[in-house]
């Protein structure tokens, strides 16, 4: 199997790396803007390198879009027209307009494209679904989210990142909907910049907090933070009637007790996402190689990541004009 791999930033050379692990790749390809760097990620994984006009003229088998967030849907567009499975990077597109566009396109193209929501593969999201799925927890009473970077986020990388709602909580909502099985109705969103500027002067936010409603009556709440002085904390902790459980939480868990002999500050916290979810993209890795290879289903087709484009749109419309915002309002049609 021939991958070609558009994009040779920090996700598009953990997409080389992974590939090129896999014992049914061949061949990985790689290209970018940055021919340097695209020859560095080429050369470390033993692949070849090509300019970024020629990457999807090599015949490839599948193709891997992981360039910045506002060349996606410009790069999906391009990629459907070979008609091969494709892996992207979240979100589709940088708004609706786009992400119904690359959502359409790939529905009359016929293509399966797999979008890099890689919580959906992480094992103890996974067990918590089908804690979920199988009755263990019972009657959902609530879920919460934590998303907290460990680094505040460089100032060049915020004007193209669509903001905390598209960049950062487009995976809580997703994720939302992957561990309950049910759909978001309505979300109640707030934010502001409590430390970083560089936010402000993008009309982006630092912290933001979501209570996201779903179509069963449960609420799930999400707090965000560009910044966490003691490491990168993503999880979720689930409670029902029958169990209450949380994903994420462990003694890398960057949260330090104030009781007698609780926690500390942890020895190795998490870094970062290629940390934190080391496991996930690998199993986000084999899944899309078994699609190419026509031994399983799309695990996450594009229709999944425009539900949570609309929820993050309504969590900015509800932070705009302080209300909740029912997501019938922003709906992508089906």
């Amino acid at each position: 199997m021939k991958v070609v791999v558009v994009g040779a930033g920090r996700m598009g050379r953990r997409r080389a790396e992974l590939l090129a692990r896999h014992g049914a790749v061949e061949s990985v390809v790689v290209a970018s803007r940055n021919e340097p760097s695209a020859r560095a990620v080429a050369d470390s994984v033993g692949g070849r390198c090509v300019p970024l006009g020629a990457a999807l003229e090599v015949r490839p088998d599948a193709v891997v879009v992981s360039l910045a967030t506002a060349s996606h849907a410009e790069h999906l567009l391009a990629a459907l027209r070979l008609g091969v499975p494709i892996l992207t990077e979240k979100p589709l597109a940088v708004d609706l307009a786009g992400t119904r566009e690359v959502v359409a396109a790939a529905r009359s193209a016929g293509v399966e494209v797999q979008v890099g929501f890689q919580r959906r593969f992480d094992p103890a999201y996974v067990e918590a679904a089908r804690l979920v799925a199988t009755g263990a927890l019972g009657t959902l009473y609530h879920v919460h989210m934590t998303s907290h970077d460990r680094d505040v986020t460089p100032e060049e990388y915020i004007p193209g990142s669509g903001g905390i709602f598209r960049d950062l909580h487009v995976h809580d909502f997703d994720a939302a909907r992957f561990l309950t099985g049910r759909e978001i109705v309505e979300v109640d969103a707030r934010a502001s910049v409590r430390a970083h500027p560089r936010f402000a002067r993008h009309d982006d936010f630092d912290v933001a907090t979501v209570l996201a409603t779903m179509d069963d009556g449960l609420v799930v709440t999400v707090t965000g933070a560009r910044h966490d002085p003691l490491g990168y904390d993503f999880r979720v902790e689930m409670f029902g009637t029958e169990d209450s459980v949380a994903a994420g939480a462990s003694p890398r868990t960057p949260l330090r007790s104030l009781e007698a002999g609780g926690p500390g500050v942890p020895e190795r916290p998490y870094e970062g996402f290629l940390d934190r979810f080391a496991a996930a993209f690998e199993a986000e890795t084999s899944a899309f190689v078994d699609l190419v290879l026509g031994r399983g289903t799309n695990p996450c087709p594009p229709e999944e990541a425009a539900r949570a484009m609309e929820a993050a749109v309504a969590c900015e419309r509800s932070v705009a004009e302080h209300r909740p915002v029912g997501l019938a309002e922003v709906q992508v049609p089906a």
